[in-house]
């Protein structure tokens, strides 16, 4: 139990990052691009680790579906910013999001079986309510451009779910 709170204290903290960063600066939509688009990678990351690590049949299945999801969405974001003409930017949360993923991940390393099991799925609930909460109140909000707000309204939908299910499986593992 401990581990999730010093996950949730992390995703507290990306979170404020995200609001801080929004509140000192206008958001751009390359910004918010990139944003989003590395709280992707950090996932597909994550659960690529999950099913070279794991051997519950549940966890491999979620990570499974983490893969699949994201890299569709961020392929479709890809797609978008190719369009719009629109690079997307690095910046500090962008730069935050992926050294706190790899810093989990580091972390996730040095444990197997249930144990590994049990953390990933606490990370996933932890994370995913972070991006949730970051793209309802901050990315979405600050978006200007509407094929943008839309690819990150429906990526919301998919990520609650998300977030559901590492709320379950979080919940079966011990």
């Amino acid at each position: 139990m401990a581990r999730f709170v010093s996950l949730a204290a992390g995703a507290a903290l990306l979170f404020a990052v995200s609001f801080d960063f929004a509140q000192g600066a206008k958001l751009t939509d390359p910004h918010i691009a990139h944003i989003a688009y590395t709280a992707g990678v950090v996932d597909i990351a994550a659960a690529q680790q999950a099913l070279k690590k794991s051997n519950n049949p549940k966890v491999k299945a979620f990570a499974q579906d983490m893969v699949r999801d994201h890299t569709s969405v961020n392929d479709q974001a890809l797609a978008l910013c190719k369009k719009l003409g629109v690079t997307p930017e690095d910046n500090d949360t962008s730069k935050s999001i992926a050294k706190n993923g790899e810093e989990e991940r580091t972390k996730l390393d040095s444990l197997s079986g249930a144990a590994f099991d049990k953390a990933y799925a606490e990370n996933e609930v932890a994370y995913h309510h972070m991006v949730d909460s970051s793209l309802e109140n901050t990315l979405i909000p600050g978006a200007s451009n509407a094929e943008l707000k839309s690819l990150l309204s429906t990526g919301l939908k998919i990520f609650k779910g998300h977030e559901e299910h590492a709320r379950t499986l979080a919940a079966g593992l011990k």
